[in-house]
């Protein structure tokens, strides 16, 4: 997945070594190293003993189980613990590491490959026992480090009685359907088992793709493909007055920062008024549950994204208020490989031999899987009561530049020597760091020690429709620019502000 052909770079040197290793690796076996002294190294043991032996040379095993230190598993013996791997790689001449430990905590698993990753050796892990299972083997199940094993997020528990009452049998819409979040939710309301899915969607060629997938995996179930746009009052009144839905998960957005600040108008006109739409629709057709994906840049915004997201959250406090429909938002912040996160553009660089670019040695971001957002959304969506904002717990901000430097090790390269990693200034509305919540509000703990319900704000309908009619008329205004746009957005929006003002 991750292996890229040393011509991509231009270092003379980087061919010479990686040229002399394949010849090194013709004329004999890799020189293995086991991480955990398990069933899964017994597996792999054997698997090699039995069949491998040309292409692996178990030199030893790594176990921080002090008792097993110096015994033999299988005729391999264990060398030490995690702490040990540095000097066993260079006494044994190790080139390849296999993570063989599939029952282990976020954070020791972060740990130990953080370690194995200094020592420059590619290495290769043990999935969760459902994939090992599933591929038959752990052998068969080995795949490379991914960003998301250094992240040390430990796994989700989720009520899934309380999750299946919300979805079970009902009819469920969600927009952006094609989308990097709208899709996973999709694949996971599937496991729920709704009377029908309908997936809405203004780009068919996402949209045709999930079809395609939950179709083939989902063969007798109800599921609709329907290519339509928030902006489309119409439209939507069609899709909502033949489906009916009873929960309506709203993932539509323009979401890139950079670009809605050079397109305010189309920012406000998706997401302001698009969700507007999609509000007023399912107060008119009785949906039961509206749930709005926020983010974490509708948090004191420095950008026109960010500020356009906060007033989608005021349109959805506003309206539960005045509607038997409960109307609640939940925020969190980046989702890894999402489509225009950073992770698929640095694996781009790299692949191209970079430079990796950073806007700012200093900037962070707060991350979490796409699998795990959608988890914690519909959990979430079970304590909704109506008028919620719900903040997801995303663990420690991490820093991209940091990012960046695993991901070129993940990758085989040593960071500013094989692939440089270039600063390039902080684009036009970007914070050095997100924040999850608003100064003002405060924290509400639920039964879940991930999901959190912030301090709801205090607005009428009356008040937000007259901000939103100012909001209207600017497409009509003939003194329109991008920079009168965005002052008109901070006065509807008081906690937008200047990124150069927050920066500070």
């Amino acid at each position: 997945m991750y292996r890229l052909a040393g011509r991509s770079l231009t270092s003379r040197k980087m061919a010479k070594f990686e040229l002399k290793t394949k010849k090194q690796d013709i004329a004999k076996p890799n020189n293995l190293l086991i991480i955990g002294a398990g069933m899964g190294a017994r597996e792999i043991i054997i698997a090699i003993k039995n069949s491998m032996k040309d292409k692996y040379n178990i030199v030893g095993i790594i176990d921080d189980d002090m008792s097993k230190i110096n015994h033999y598993i299988l005729g391999i013996k264990v060398l030490g613990t995690r702490y040990d791997i540095p000097k066993v790689v260079a006494e044994k001449n190790v080139n390849l590491i296999f993570f063989a430990i599939n029952r282990i905590d976020a954070i020791s698993r972060r740990k130990i490959l953080e370690i194995c990753q200094e020592t420059g050796v590619k290495t290769r892990v043990l999935p969760t026992t459902e994939e090992v299972i599933t591929k038959q083997g752990a052998m068969n199940s080995l795949r490379d480090v991914q960003i998301e094993d250094l992240l040390g997020r430990e796994a989700i528990q989720l009520d899934n009685k309380n999750i299946n009452s919300l979805i079970k049998g009902k009819t469920v819409l969600v927009t952006g359907g094609g989308g990097s979040i709208g899709s996973e939710l999709c694949r996971q309301i599937m496991k729920y088992n709704p009377e029908k899915l309908v997936i809405l969607d203004i780009y068919e060629n996402n949209l045709y793709d999930i079809e395609i997938e939950l179709k083939s995996e989902y063969p007798k179930a109800s599921i609709e493909a329907v290519v339509a746009s928030v902006r489309d009052k119409a439209r939507l009144n069609e899709v909502f007055e033949e489906f009916k839905p009873k929960v309506v998960f709203h993932a539509a957005a323009h979401k890139h920062v950079p670009l809605m600040e050079n397109n305010p108008l189309e920012a406000i006109k998706n997401n302001i008024f698009g969700t507007y739409n999609v509000v007023n629709c399912a107060d008119e057709f009785k949906v039961e549950k509206f749930v709005l994906i926020s983010t974490d840049k509708a948090v004191n915004p420095t950008n026109v994204m960010g500020a356009t997201k906060r007033v989608c959250e005021m349109i959805v406090q506003a309206k539960n208020k005045v509607s038997k429909t409960e109307f609640v938002a939940v925020r969190f912040g980046n989702v890894l490989g999402s489509n225009g996160s950073v992770i698929p553009l640095f694996k781009k660089q790299i692949e191209k031999g970079g430079p990796v670019t950073v806007t700012h040695k200093d900037i962070t971001r707060f991350f979490m899987t796409i699998p795990e957002a959608v988890q914690l959304i519909l959990q979430a969506v079970t304590y909704a009561k109506g008028g919620e904002i719900f903040v997801l717990d995303m663990g420690e901000p991490v820093k991209i530049y940091d990012l960046a430097v695993s991901l070129i090790k993940l990758l085989g390269y040593e960071p500013n020597v094989d692939i440089q990693i270039k600063i390039t200034g902080l684009r036009p509305g970007e914070k050095l760091y997100e924040e999850i919540l608003m100064s003002e509000e405060g924290l509400t703990a639920t039964k879940h020690d991930k999901i959190f319900i912030s301090k709801p704000m205090h607005l009428e309908m009356e008040e937000l429709e007259e901000k939103l009619n100012i909001l209207s008329k600017l497409e009509y205004d003939e003194s329109y620019t991008k920079e009168y746009v965005k002052e008109v957005m901070k006065s509807v929006v008081p906690t937008y502000k200047d990124p150069d003002e927050v920066n500070k």
